[in-house]
């Protein structure tokens, strides 16, 4: 980023914070592409101090590099938007790159890696308030199910909220939802098995008064098919491992859009950070596939 536009962000904020909601206010918007495809690049990993890519640990720190490279991601050839925490659409506001963008907010963002409520996924950043007043198009929710855990009945329930209260300002609901399992030494993990993610889409399509707005944002796993067959509802596919080579997760992501309810990409740090840091050509190849 050119040193002038990080100034002015910085003095923006510092100055005239009003700014950031008179940008949302007047930003041009858009609808849901009729085909229903979406390539939407993903941005709210900092929030939970999820800053590694691969082998380098810190390679999000830099929120500078990281605006860099969204605003390149952005501007390529069928990206429709962007999901991500206030403090990176307010800096993608301020510098205009959200005019004629899906802009989905991030919203539970409290569970952060390596601490005592890692899996305590509160909501942290928007409600649905926030987002319908922003102008945005609809909230992102983190959805991880410990079976041993007592946390998770919070966290079930305040997804079920955030649900119910975007459907009813004709928001969308995108719901990530994961079926937790504690290994042998008592660590926990996301469980990838076609069976657990069967069980955790079955209760994520449930939550809340409605599901007319619900999405759902899925990984990729063995036996795709048949795991994707335990809803009717849209989904996207979130990125891959970035440590994965990149002609293998693009194969799998190939493979699964060809499923009928899979409805585009939701990818971050596999294309923001690609292994040769080419971030326009990752982005290319991923609108390809759709």
């Amino acid at each position: 980023m050119r040193d002038l536009d990080r100034a002015m962000l910085v003095d923006t904020r510092a100055a005239s914070p009003g700014a950031v909601a008179e940008a949302a206010h007047r930003r041009p918007r858009r609808d849901v592409r009729p085909d229903g495809r979406l390539m939407l690049i993903a941005a709210d990993h900092p929030a939970r101090g999820s800053l590694g890519v691969g082998d380098r640990p810190l390679a999000m720190a830099s929120r500078v590099e990281l605006l860099d490279r969204l605003l390149v991601a952005l501007s390529r050839p069928g990206v429709d938007g962007v999901l991500a925490t206030p403090d990176v659409l307010e800096d993608l506001l301020l510098l205009g790159a959200l005019d004629g963008k899906l802009v989905i907010g991030s919203m539970n963002r409290g569970g952060i890696p390596g601490t005592a409520f890692e899996f305590d996924d509160r909501f942290t950043a928007y409600d649905a308030a926030s987002i319908e007043d922003m102008g945005f198009d609809g909230g992102k929710m983190l959805l991880r199910i410990d079976p041993t855990d007592p946390a998770t009945a919070r966290t079930l329930e305040g997804c079920a909220h955030a649900v119910t209260d975007l459907a009813a300002r004709g928001r969308l609901a995108m719901v990530e939802p994961f079926w937790v399992r504690r290994d042998e030494d008592g660590a926990r993990r996301n469980d990838l098995s076609p069976e657990a993610m069967m069980r955790a889409v079955a209760i994520a399509q449930g939550l809340g008064a409605t599901s007319a707005y619900t999405w759902l944002k899925v990984p990729v796993v063995a036996d795709m098919e048949r795991v994707m067959e335990a809803s009717t509802l849209p989904a996207l596919l979130l990125g891959g491992d970035p440590s994965t080579a990149p002609e293998e997760i693009y194969a799998d992501w190939a493979k699964a859009l060809r499923l009928p309810t899979v409805r585009g990409l939701v990818v971050g740090r596999a294309l923001l950070y690609p292994p040769d840091d080419d971030v326009a050509a990752a982005v290319d190849t991923a609108v390809g596939l759709l």
